[in-house]
């Protein structure tokens, strides 16, 4: 049956821009929005179902880009050593970091990972989320990082949000190929890859391109076997040195290049001319405590889209809430409320190539969007935490959890 949402104002984040339609009307139907407009408009719906939004506003449902949120343990203890004095890349030489993750995933069954994503997953919903990606990259072997794509697949089934696997085996290196970073690269390339993606657990493909990760050379292979799979490409980029992933990235047409704390403006040209997305996470640059700016200046120059997410994971960002990471777009990389917003609504459905499906309220769209009691949508920015008043509908129905 259709329904009818009435009584509300609409931000509708067409062309990344509030676009607002003051008392609107939006019609869907069978998980889509069949028409939207000014009530005053409306055309006749015989028997649909009408439903009162009290005057809420309306913007689409938020869109989580970039998270690592399927994981064993966590690194709260290097977080204190952090707080000592001791070095991201010291705890990593010995054995913390991702390597201590990677542990303490393979040792976690797959039941008790899915059990543990829920409940953190489940904080990202309720600020708002109807569509998420959860990447790989915890087990660094083809039983574990089989198990974290399987458990990813799992969620997806459970709860009410469309989930996007990306498959980051190549996100450091394992115990095993400790001494021969080549040898696992080829592994990815010529059994990992083929094997996960033939049994369809796969979306994307990232690698982390980074001194202390992999180089531009080995990364490039990744994205070779992804191509040759038919997978989009994604990747970690210029966080803690400028490599120029990015410029990689975009010359394989990827859909995101992600961090970007030492981005130049090379970087952001060759990003503009692809189409590939900036992703920003300021949750692991407030973590880290980084003084690196991105080069938003830049960026923004060349009109690059401007994505943000809040890079769940268990060692440099350990965030729950997207809302509080759009308000740090704003106080730390000084974006506006309306850049935040399209950041994780239009910006973010490129980033993971659903924009034609995904991001705005627009005719023919899948029909996620979130009624907040807000006086104007620059507040979903403006708090600082807490849990707005909201109604989350999901493919047309209203959502709970």
């Amino acid at each position: 049956m259709k329904t009818i949402w009435r009584n509300c104002q609409v931000a509708t984040m067409q062309y990344a821009e509030y676009s607002v339609i003051e008392d609107a009307a939006i019609v869907t139907d069978l998980g889509k929005i069949e028409w939207i407009g000014a009530a005053a408009d409306l055309p006749e719906h015989l028997n649909a179902k009408e439903i009162d939004l009290d005057g809420y506003w309306v913007t689409p449902g938020l869109i989580d880009c970039h998270t690592h949120s399927v994981f064993g343990g966590n690194r709260s203890v290097e977080f204190e050593q952090r707080l000592k004095g001791v070095s991201y890349e010291t705890i990593a030489a010995q054995g913390g970091g991702i390597a201590s993750t990677v542990r303490a995933t393979r040792e976690t069954s797959e039941i008790q990972l899915r059990e543990i994503a829920i409940k953190r997953i489940k904080n990202l919903l309720n600020d708002g989320v109807t569509t998420l990606e959860i990447k790989s990259g915890y087990g660094l072997d083809l039983k574990n990082e089989r198990k974290m794509l399987r458990v990813i697949r799992q969620i997806s089934a459970m709860l009410p949000v469309t989930i996007k696997s990306t498959c980051l085996a190549a996100h450091a290196l394992p115990i095993e190929y400790q001494y021969d970073s080549d040898a696992y690269i080829h592994f990815i390339c010529e059994s990992l890859l083929p094997q996960l993606a033939a049994e369809g657990l796969i979306d994307a493909v990232d690698a982390f391109c980074e001194y202390l990760a992999f180089s531009p050379a080995q990364v490039e292979k990744v994205f070779q076997a992804a191509q040759q799979l038919n997978l989009p490409v994604k990747i970690h980029a210029e966080q803690l040195s400028a490599l120029h992933g990015s410029m990689l990235a975009a010359k394989y047409h990827a859909l995101s290049a992600d961090h970007l704390e030492y981005v130049t403006e090379s970087d952001a040209e060759a990003m503009a001319k692809s189409g590939t997305v900036a992703v920003l996470l300021p949750g692991a640059f407030y973590f880290l405590r980084e003084t690196k700016y991105p080069d938003i200046t830049a960026l923004q120059k060349h009109k690059v889209r401007i994505a943000l997410s809040t890079d769940l994971n268990p060692g440099t960002s350990p965030a729950l809430s997207l809302r509080l990471m759009m308000n740090m777009g704003s106080t730390l990389f000084r974006l506006t409320p309306e850049q935040t917003l399209a950041g994780v609504t239009i910006h973010a459905a490129h980033a993971l190539g659903i924009e034609k499906t995904h991001g705005s309220l627009e005719v023919g769209k899948v029909a996620d969007f979130v009624a907040w009691d807000i006086q104007h949508p620059s507040e979903i920015t403006y708090w600082l935490g807490g849990d707005l008043d909201k109604r989350v509908i999901y493919q047309g129905q209203e959502r709970s959890i």
